[in-house]
């Protein structure tokens, strides 16, 4: 099936469904890839440093790999733009299944490390560049549907990735939780090749490098310095000096771009009213999603005292809210209007954000997993809508583009998420443990406790 680059000729319905079905197909199995990626590694960890050892390294298994995504997502999204979708996702999927392989083979955890940072770099061309062909093959009136395929994705990996980890970590070997991705690429890749064709008219492009560098360098410095703050200590010289070097360059990389022919990320996405709340709102589900993934399950545990297989299903209740309301949007968006959506998305999120503060000790675990299932089905609404909402508003040749910042933001949003909630998580302990009870205050004086009561030890 073809698919031009030309905006006005470019018409969902001009395509036949079963041609979008198969190319759709392929899209949801490469996106298979990066959501039970994000699942299946935290079980096989301590399996993990039991081999390769290096236990206080184990955080970089997960910073190195948002480090690299995000960095790259913007560079592949305006390449996506130049060159076309296919070879990009094609590229992007490749370089992810290698940095896998690697990931198996590892002998050590500086190798492994390394092999998740390449890992990182394919999975940052995927998410975006699926959502963009998403948006040119179908309408807007369709694509909150088929949106809300594509999370079904992510909450079918938020209970297989722990299972398929636990599985293959107790009865095979942990390396098999990156080996899996060999034949899950290969078959998204064979999918791809086959189904999906584009016609891409060729013209000269004047490639900003100076711009990718600047962006790409003073983004990973952010995130880095936002993901290792509280490691390093806020106040630190090293996390002072990563962020301060990364606020020049990312002042440096808008200076370029309002001089750049063709800049890497145009700075009329986020002066646009419609992206800039869109890119917004992408900002805020990243630091919701990402922030409660982390410290939910350790609530759960620490606090109602349950194992981490019911911590799991605990955390699946947001995966479940969220691919449910972004299937439904579709049809309150056309009828009402993205705003009105995004509102109601809005109001389901604050209102599970509220339950979560009203939670007494003594709740009872499914009362616990009720706020979850308000806030996914909020992010399913806000999300899926603000997503379309800036597609709409571009042709094809920036289609690519805006869905890159949307996702970008995102992972901004994610690193931001972690260093707040992480500091509140923290703070919280510390308060608390400077004003226990005599009888066990003696035992709870180092930070080694606090991080310790942290993980539900």
């Amino acid at each position: 099936m073809a698919v031009t680059t030309d905006a006005e000729s470019t018409s969902a319905l001009e395509r036949p469904d079963a041609a979008r079905g198969r190319i759709l197909a392929a899209l949801m199995m490469s996106m298979v890839l990066i959501a039970l990626d994000s699942t299946i590694v935290a079980t096989a960890v301590p399996s993990i440093v039991r081999q390769l050892g290096g236990l206080s390294s184990v955080p970089w298994l997960f910073s190195i790999y948002l480090l690299t995504q995000a960095a790259t997502v913007p560079l592949y999204a305006k390449f996506a733009d130049m060159i076309g979708r296919r070879p990009v996702l094609l590229t992007g999927i490749a370089v992810f299944v290698l940095g896998s392989v690697l990931c198996g083979w590892a002998w050590s955890m500086p190798t492994l490390i390394a092999a998740r940072a390449i890992q990182g770099i394919g999975a940052g061309a995927v998410q975006p560049i699926a959502m963009t062909i998403v948006g040119d093959l179908y309408s807007v009136q369709e694509r909150g549907r088929v949106q809300g395929y594509m999370a079904t994705i992510w909450g079918g990996a938020a209970i297989l990735g722990p299972t398929l980890g636990g599985l293959f970590t107790d009865y095979i070997s942990w390396r098999w939780i990156f080996w899996i991705n060999l034949p899950i690429g290969g078959l998204a890749i064979a999918m791809l090749v086959r189904n999906f064709r584009e016609r891409v008219t060729r013209r000269s492009h004047q490639v900003d490098i100076a711009g990718a560098a600047t962006l790409t360098v003073g983004c990973g410095l952010l995130i880095l310095g936002l993901l290792q703050g509280a490691a390093w200590r806020w106040t630190s010289v090293r996390t002072v000096s990563v962020l301060v070097v990364s606020v020049v360059l990312l002042a440096a990389f808008v200076f370029i771009q309002r001089r750049a022919a063709e800049p890497v990320l145009p700075l009329w996405v986020f002066q646009r009213r419609t992206l800039l709340v869109g890119n917004l709102a992408s900002f805020t589900v990243g630091a919701v999603v990402l922030g409660l993934s982390a410290y939910l399950p350790t609530y759960v545990q620490a606090v109602a005292g349950t194992g981490a297989l019911v911590a799991g299903f605990v955390l699946a209740s947001l995966s479940l809210g969220w691919p449910l309301a972004a299937a439904v949007s579709g049809r309150v968006y056309v009828r009402i209007g993205f705003r009105d959506t995004a509102l109601i998305g809005a109001a389901f999120t604050v209102t599970g954000a509220v339950g979560y503060v009203l939670l007494s000790q003594s709740a009872p675990v499914w009362l616990i997993a009720v706020p979850g299932l308000l806030v996914g089905v909020g992010l399913g609404f806000s999300s899926s809508s603000m997503v379309v909402a800036a597609q709409s508003v571009v042709g094809w040749d920036r289609r690519g583009v805006v869905t890159g910042a949307n996702i970008f933001a995102r992972s901004i949003g994610s690193a931001v998420g972690v260093a707040i909630f992480g500091s509140i998580v923290n703070a919280t302990l510390a308060s608390r443990i400077s004003h226990a009870p005599a009888a066990i205050a003696g035992s709870l004086s180092s930070a080694k406790d606090v991080e310790s009561l942290a993980l539900g030890g």
